[in-house]
């Protein structure tokens, strides 16, 4: 049977104990539930729920919440669902159908989303924005992804700072990767989320997104991304006829002003119920609407003058350093004994040459067992620096695996002090090393791994290691080649 994963952003929304009590109801269930806490550090913590792991973000956005995710996963194909959605009793049935019967190209199954209709009246126009999702080109309220192609593009695009247009990235980039992507007949229910009078006005920082997009696809990014057409023009049109108030052609600028006003106002309340605050809501924001779009359009490219797709260049390699630079002594405290892995000065060198940070990222268990003292373990790496050159980042852990500390691989501690001091954000690094402990660490980080195996490399390590090479030398063929 195919293996799946769900995961599920949230940012406390009552509504996510009913999605995870739909999904409890399924007759088929996951091999892991992950609920990413996306709250901000300090509000309280997300609740646990029974049989689903609960991964802190701490705010970093929808994007970065999911690629902790399905970082986690572990299996063939990962569920992204909102945390706000419902789930009918055929869901997993229908879902498990699509992923079985999916041909081996088939890098994504989108669901069909069902959004209700407000009974006896006209929706208003939060409603009918809401419901542009029953046409959305897969929006990851409900969209299964392989992972093979989720780790071939290295996930979302973590600059992306709010949900929305991510999902539309992240899909373009895997379709340019040769997947393809489908719709299925799985449905969800998605309800209209309550809306204040602002709300209209708030969305429009998703302008900024759309610059993002722009930067990174050229002027033809609607049609590449399936986003569809925008209306800011049309703002631009309104904010520069307001521009003319101030000129001496103030009459013809307020008349231009008026007339694009009116029709943006009317455009928004003649399909909704008209009913007095809708209309009131509709009459203030469509004047305040065209200059907050046109702003945070600006504020956009400010942001992104010249982007390049995710995840961009390598800047760093961090290499793990028993069995990948050094042959491995165990607990080895004597620097007399530290031998190079053949062609590790020259790997590394090439990769000075070119321009790239490097560092070692080293678990040391025998200072934490009581094996060798931190002099000794500081006395062998100052060694390793003799030998290839003074490193920009030495990264050590020194705790046993009982002590459960947060920076021993396979967590990604390690790698995110790393890039913190190497001043490089971690999808921009390539950890090199020679058994899974190093690929995962890779992961959790958010970075990219090439695996180097050896004799003491298990084979299901090999099987499942997302880039390989035979040695340091293919290794740094494979960074600068991604450069």
């Amino acid at each position: 049977m195919t293996a799946w994963s769900v995961v599920v952003p949230t940012i406390g929304r009552p509504s996510l104990a009913d999605l995870l009590a739909d999904l409890a109801a399924q007759p088929n269930q996951p091999a892991r539930v992950i609920v990413v806490n996306d709250r901000p550090a300090e509000a309280p913590p997300v609740a646990n729920f029974p049989g689903a792991l609960v991964v802190p973000a701490r705010g970093r956005g929808p994007a970065a919440a999911r690629n902790l995710g399905w970082r986690r996963a572990d299996t063939d194909w990962v569920v992204f669902l909102d945390d706000d959605v419902r789930l009918p009793s055929d869901w997993s049935a229908l879902l498990l159908r699509h992923l079985e019967s999916a041909a081996p190209r088939i890098g994504g199954v989108q669901a069909r989303i069902d959004v209700p209709e407000p009974a006896g009246r006209r929706p208003t126009d939060w409603e009918r924005s809401t419901a542009g999702l029953r046409t959305a080109r897969w929006a990851t309220a409900d969209m299964a992804y392989r992972t093979t192609a989720l780790e071939q593009v290295h996930g979302f695009d973590e600059r992306f700072p709010r949900a929305y247009r991510e999902d539309a990235d992240l899909a373009r980039r895997v379709r340019d990767a040769g997947w393809q992507l489908v719709r299925g007949e799985r449905r969800i229910v998605h309800p209209v989320r309550p809306a204040g009078f602002w709300t209209s006005v708030r969305v429009q920082k998703g302008n900024a997104d759309d610059s993002l997009l722009r930067a990174i696809y050229g002027p033809n990014w609607r049609t590449l991304t399936e986003c569809g057409p925008g209306r800011l023009p049309l703002h631009l049109s309104t904010v520069a006829a307001a521009a003319g108030l101030l000129t001496k052609h103030r009459r013809i600028a307020a008349v231009l002003w008026a007339a694009q006003y009116a029709e943006f106002a009317t455009r928004r309340i003649l399909p909704g119920p008209r009913t007095a605050p809708e209309i009131a809501r509709m009459l203030v924001t469509s004047a305040v609407i065209p200059f907050v779009a046109v702003g945070n359009r600006i504020a956009g490219w400010w942001r992104h003058p010249n982007s390049e797709a995710w995840p961009g260049p390598v800047r760093a390699v961090l290499f793990d350093r028993d069995g990948t630079l050094v042959h491995d002594v165990p607990y080895n405290g004597d620097p007399a004994r530290v031998r190079l892995v053949d062609g590790a000065a020259h790997a590394v060198e090439r990769l000075r040459r070119a321009g790239l940070r490097i560092g070692v990222v080293t678990n040391q268990s025998g200072v934490g067992r009581g094996l060798l003292t931190v002099g000794q373990m500081t006395d062998v790496n100052t060694r390793v620096d003799e030998l290839l050159g003074r490193l920009d980042t030495w990264q050590v852990c020194p705790h046993a695996p009982e002590d459960q500390c947060q920076c021993r691989k396979p967590r990604g501690g390690l790698i995110r002090q790393a890039a913190r001091q190497l001043g490089v954000p971690p999808h921009q690094i390539v950890v090199i090393g020679d058994i899974g402990a190093d690929v995962s660490a890779a992961r959790s980080a958010g970075a990219r791994a090439i695996l180097v195996p050896n004799a003491q490399t298990r084979a299901e390590e090999i099987v499942s290691a997302p880039a390989r090479a035979l040695d340091l030398a293919a290794a740094v063929d494979w960074v600068l080649g991604a450069r």
